[in-house]
């Protein structure tokens, strides 16, 4: 399980030093792509065949534009040997990624934040309304 928050920087050739004990979770080797909420998703190998495998199942009508957004930006990434990863231009472009950055756990994924844009999207958070969703999911 992918949890916490760790704060890093993205050197000047767009590497970044990828938290270890999330490293440790997703193995040696993880895919990297946009995700919602204009920031970055890491999943594991295992997690991105059961992604590919669910979005096999579906008609091409209705899995199309979800293959293009994930699979059209994705890249395999294997951290070097001081655990930092390299994220290509267009994606630290698409996230806003300039220097300091947030990493999330978030179950069975990592997200890769802006510090800023995760600071304001934090702030908007509705704690009213995430208690509403959480007694209806029985949490």
């Amino acid at each position: 399980m992918l949890c916490g928050q760790y704060f890093h920087n993205i050197d000047e050739k767009g590497r970044m030093n990828f938290p270890s004990k999330l490293r440790d979770e997703l193995g040696e080797r993880f895919y990297l792509t946009r995700w919602l909420d204009d920031c970055l998703v890491v999943f594991s190998e295992d997690e991105w065949q059961n992604i590919c495998e669910r979005l096999k199942t579906q008609s091409m009508a209705r899995s199309r534009d979800i293959q293009r957004f994930l699979f059209s930006n994705a890249v395999t990434v294997e951290p070097d040997k001081q655990g930092r990863i390299l994220i290509p231009s267009n994606l630290r472009e698409d996230a806003g990624l300039v220097k300091d950055v947030v990493v999330i756990g978030v179950m069975n994924k990592a997200e890769i934040w802006d510090k800023e844009r995760w600071t304001r999207m934090n702030e908007s958070i509705d704690v009213k309304e995430i208690d509403d969703k959480m007694f209806e999911l029985g949490i």
